[in-house]
């Protein structure tokens, strides 16, 4: 007796196919499994057992054996255990072969027989309908597996069967119950952030802050402590537009995958991760002996926070280097490369040098100014040439503190950021329809999800253009230019520096409303590129 159920394999957001074959055959009693399995997947066959135990049912007392295929593709995590149930089911008879074989399962068994949540069903959904497949999941990944992209299916039964028990998904694929179709579910995004009203001084900062706002820009704010940085960086959030429907779909990929979708439901709101100086490489890059995506990939367009910039370690520093720039986290392994998806805006703060005092009288250390070109040299030239805005923090004065709380609040800097937002999308929207935009070739080697279905490489904000596209909605005038240039030769600024200039610079003109970048956003975007280390400008 044999039978088979299509279950999925993941490789970071790719979503591979894997068969689960199983039979029955006289021989020494035995349940035997074979494919590459891991520890989790190895473990199933006492969590299945216990649950057709739970059920009344046992395994016949012949030799059985479990093949997933392809044999050679590591397979990882719980979510086998339903269709391994299902395949044996099938091969026991109990399920009919047919009202399997348009179904892709996945779901873990308790030991009663109820499913549970397991990671990774939005992209597995997406991937099912893109195959023309329905999906068997656990009830409580219905509403994330609704928005696969299903098409309804008038009179006939739901495409998603989202049951609470393995019972349950018998009776309704026997026709003895019917399991009704879930819905999609968004989550409440009517949360509050800090407000900007709350920050008193530091008009400087808080235009920046709206620029990098605005244009999705890399920051990095320097300042003592107490100067409010963190303060700032905890309330662009609230600045940022919610996202678009397919940057929510992406971003909700890869937390599906790392099983930190809260209920389920997506949301519009955009991630803010802050993780500690502390972290690992693997935590922050994405690693592990499990490969899972790390904080840059968990922040897809969203806002990565990194306080304290000069303590987390070199390595992991260095690491940065290359998703700010493509967009996409590759982790090598020996058995297979693992990409994620990793478009974040970096935010980041630091002191000016270890006892945070540098070049205020009476306070800075004794080894002050050298203590300061030590503490800031822990930052690579390379790394600090990919943050477009830089500026100093000082501390807020007594005058400042006495002040009333400001009258802008985060909401009228939102709206212009807003505003600022819908003019860049209108633009690349329409250069888009002039075939301005290169599209993102299909990989078939890629799995069920390309590259083109992810749209990584899309532009979505300034931030995002380069090259010609660049060239096309970022061309000073003449005096912009030339000040530009001037500005290339003293400052001797790199080509990568140059093309940030002109993001920045563009975004500042979308902000004041203006078709052409000027000499004045160019003034000013030049006055944010990161100045020279204080120690060595006292030195």
């Amino acid at each position: 007796m044999q039978a088979k159920v299509r279950t999925v394999a993941f490789q970071g957001v790719d979503v591979l196919p894997v068969d689960v074959q199983v039979m029955i055959a006289p021989g020494t009693i035995a349940f035997a499994m074979v494919g590459l399995a891991d520890k989790a997947v190895g473990e199933s066959r006492e969590r299945v057992r216990a649950a057709l135990r739970a059920l009344g049912l046992a395994l016949p007392p012949q030799r059985i054996t479990v093949n997933l295929s392809p044999a050679d593709l590591a397979k990882e995590g719980s979510h086998y255990d339903l269709p391994i149930a299902l395949a044996l089911l099938a091969a026991m008879g109990v399920l009919s072969r047919e009202c399997l074989e348009d179904f892709v399962a996945l779901g873990e068994l308790a030991l009663d027989g109820s499913l549970s949540r397991v990671p990774g069903v939005l992209p597995a959904a997406i991937a099912a309908a893109a195959s023309g497949r329905g999906l068997i999941c656990p009830a409580s990944c219905g509403g994330e597996a609704a928005w696969g992209g299903f098409e309804p299916q008038d009179g006939e039964r739901p495409t998603i069967v989202a049951a609470p028990s393995l019972l349950a998904l018998i009776n309704h694929l026997r026709g003895q119950q019917t399991l009704s179709a879930p819905e999609a579910l968004i989550a409440d995004d009517r949360a509050t952030y800090p407000d900007l009203a709350e920050i008193k001084g530091q008009e400087s900062a808080k235009r920046v802050l709206e620029v990098a706002a605005a244009g999705g820009h890399n920051l990095l704010l320097i300042g003592p402590p107490g100067s409010g940085k963190s303060m700032l960086a905890a309330r662009l959030p609230g600045l940022l537009p919610p996202l678009e429907p397919d940057e929510a779909l992406e971003a909700s990929m890869v937390r599906s995958l790392a099983g930190d979708l809260t209920e389920c439901k997506l949301s519009r709101r955009r991630n803010f991760r802050d993780p500690h100086h502390s972290a690992t490489l693997q935590a922050l890059i994405g690693g592990g002996h499990r490969v899972r995506p790390g904080e840059v990939s968990l922040a897809h367009h969203g806002v990565l926070f990194l306080d304290e910039l000069p303590e987390f370690s070199r390595a992991t520093l260095e690491a940065l280097r290359q998703p700010l720039e493509s967009g996409r986290v590759t982790v090598a392994r020996a058995s297979a490369h693992v990409t994620y998806p990793a478009r974040f805006q970096l935010v980041a703060a630091m002191n000016p040098c270890r006892c945070g005092h540098l070049m205020e009288p009476g306070r800075s250390c004794g080894r002050a100014p050298r203590c300061g070109a030590d503490y800031q040299g822990k930052l690579s030239g390379p790394l600090l040439d990919r943050i477009d805005l830089c500026i100093d923090v000082p501390a807020v004065a007594a005058a400042d503190l006495a002040l009333p709380p400001p009258a802008e609040t985060s909401a009228d800097v939102a709206a212009r950021v807003a505003a600022a937002r819908t003019v860049q999308r209108q633009r690349l929207s329409e250069l888009d329809r002039r075939g301005k935009l290169v599209a993102v070739e299909a990989d078939p080697a890629a799995g069920l999800l390309s590259d083109r279905a992810r749209g990584w490489s899309k532009p979505r904000s300034n931030a995002d253009t380069d090259g010609a596209l660049l060239a096309a909605i970022a061309e000073p005038d003449a005096e912009g230019r030339a000040l530009l240039t001037r500005a290339a030769e003293r400052l001797g600024l790199s080509a990568r520096a140059w093309h940030r200039t002109l993001r920045v610079a563009r975004t500042l003109a979308d902000l004041d409303g203006s078709d052409a970048v000027r000499r004045l956003h160019i003034a000013e975007a030049l006055s944010y590129r990161r100045p020279q280390p204080r120690a060595a400008m006292a030195a």
